[in-house]
């Protein structure tokens, strides 16, 4: 399992709610420069005018093209491109066939899906896992992970799995939906409102006494934390820690389904000094029996891979040596369950760049 390493050319685009950024991915590589046109998403003639006229430009810089691939907001039905009603392209409500106008308009196909999922499939095949699997090796170890969990931390709260190289979208497109989870610290909430950036500004508001108009952005938040701004450190760290214990409970919800290693990007993932320790505390910690016992959170041990002496003994295991029965050969065996928590390694905008292309090129192959 890896990055394909193949000579087709794929479009990709990087759709925000104010910009798009078109370009072409081949061999892994990025052989154009990024087109930007304003995304228009109040207008959606000028928003598929823009569109268009971005692929046209990147086809006509990167020459043949193989395929079209990229990330867009959901609800969406994605295996037939369909987009549904977007709140930041509010052109989009009713539903637009976006998908089989650009195969109409290019001649080529067109696959869209999410970018908690292109996210998640990007560290799977070039970024995290491979990095893992081969520090593992490094170190002696017989464990070797295939399942992935992907994150995005930002203005919303987007997931992704990939199972064995292959991308998990389901049956609806709705697979790795962990903004839906429930919010641990607002019950009657999803997830989202306690992993995302408007979580973390209300949280410093509601800590710091101040109005939400009047509270900096997480960046800003950050530099309050760390003391390198004037304002209220002991809220910020507030604010992130509320945040880690959140994402967490999710993530812990979501190992409990899907056994595979954690990795985390986003605009928020800069904080991860803040709130990677609480999120790994929800992770290792217990859950309550009505006889007045505890069990563990999780059948996993969670290690923070950023931290150098969890990172060490995430690798370490427990391996040792078992005599084959009737023979004088031994086998390696690691007994210990665990998971890693870590950073992308590509960048959140690359990994999932590099998602969308392996995706075209898998279903290109597709018998």
């Amino acid at each position: 399992m890896g990055a394909p390493h193949d000579s087709r050319t794929v479009l990709t685009l990087d759709a925000g709610g104010t910009n798009f950024v078109f370009g072409a991915i081949r061999d892994n590589e990025e052989v154009i420069e990024p087109i930007c046109l304003p995304a228009m998403g109040h207008d959606l003639r000028a928003c598929l005018a823009n569109i268009e006229e971005g692929f046209d430009r990147a086809k006509a810089a990167a020459g043949s093209v193989a395929a079209i691939s990229f990330a867009f907001p959901g609800p969406a039905d994605y295996p037939v491109g369909i987009i549904g009603d977007l709140g930041n392209l509010p052109a989009f409500r009713g539903g637009v066939a976006l998908g089989p106008m650009l195969e109409g308009r290019f001649g080529v196909p067109a696959f869209i899906n999410n970018d908690g999922d292109l996210f998640a499939y990007g560290e799977a095949l070039a970024g995290f896992l491979p990095e893992v699997n081969a520090a593992l090796e490094a170190n002696g170890s017989p464990k070797r992970y295939r399942n992935l969990i992907g994150l995005t931390l930002g203005t919303g709260f987007g997931g992704g799995l990939v199972r064995d190289g292959r991308l998990i979208i389901g049956d609806n497109s709705a697979a790795g939906e962990v903004w839906l989870l429930r919010n641990k610290l607002d019950r009657d909430c999803f997830a989202e409102e306690g992993v995302s950036i408007r979580a973390v500004r209300r949280a410093y508001a509601a800590a710091a006494g101040l109005s939400l108009e009047a509270t900096p952005e997480p960046k800003d938040i950050v530099r309050i934390a760390e003391g390198a701004m004037p304002g209220d450190a002991k809220a910020a760290r507030e604010a992130f820690r509320r945040l880690g214990e959140s994402a967490g409970d999710a993530v812990a919800n979501a190992l409990t389904l899907f056994d595979g290693l954690v990795v985390i990007g986003g605009g928020l993932s800069g904080a991860a000094p803040l709130f990677l320790p609480a999120l790994l505390e929800e992770l290792n910690g217990k859950l309550a029996s009505l006889e007045g016992g505890s069990v563990d959170r999780l059948e996993l041990k969670a290690f923070n891979l950023e931290e150098p002496s969890e990172k060490a003994a995430f690798l370490r295991g427990g391996t040792r040596q078992v005599t084959v029965p009737g023979t004088e050969r031994s086998v390696a065996y690691d007994p210990q369950k665990r998971t890693g928590v870590g950073l992308s390694r590509l960048g959140t905008s690359r990994a999932v760049a590099l998602g969308a292309y392996a995706f075209a090129l898998q279903q290109l192959d597709r018998p």
